[in-house]
């Protein structure tokens, strides 16, 4: 069972890592994909997002790349590190367009919804 959310800990079971400053992302935008009870969308899997995935999320509904200056958003761009809702990136996955994961910024409540193997399948730091 995981442990409190809220804990800065990724699947690893090590301290979590940045995931994106530039732009900078998180539910909390602290940069890093930290939760806590009011993250309903689990915002958890630190996702380095391609052009495939950005047009896979805009059909679903959530246009990722298109600026909202009005939110402090400028867009993302293909490479850019954001925290993904876990739910949004499994549905990503099984319809085979799932972005590659920076593990070592993956908050570890992520597992509550997406199988570690997967993710590992999709890692971009694991040797």
């Amino acid at each position: 069972m995981a442990q409190a959310q809220d804990e800065s800990i990724n699947v690893l079971g090590e301290p979590l890592e940045d995931c994106g400053t530039d732009p900078v992302t998180g539910f909390f935008r602290d940069g890093c994909c930290n939760t806590g009870p009011e993250d309903f969308g689990s915002h958890t899997v630190c996702a380095v997002v391609t052009d495939e995935f950005l047009a896979f999320s805009r059909s679903r509904g959530n246009d990722l790349s298109t600026p909202r200056p009005e939110f402090g958003f400028p867009g993302l761009r293909p490479g850019d590190g954001w925290c993904l809702c876990a739910a949004r990136w499994r549905e990503a996955l099984e319809a085979g367009c799932a972005p590659r994961v920076r593990l070592k910024a993956t908050h570890r409540a992520a597992l509550d919804i997406c199988d570690l193997a997967d993710l590992k399948r999709h890692s971009v730091d694991l040797n």
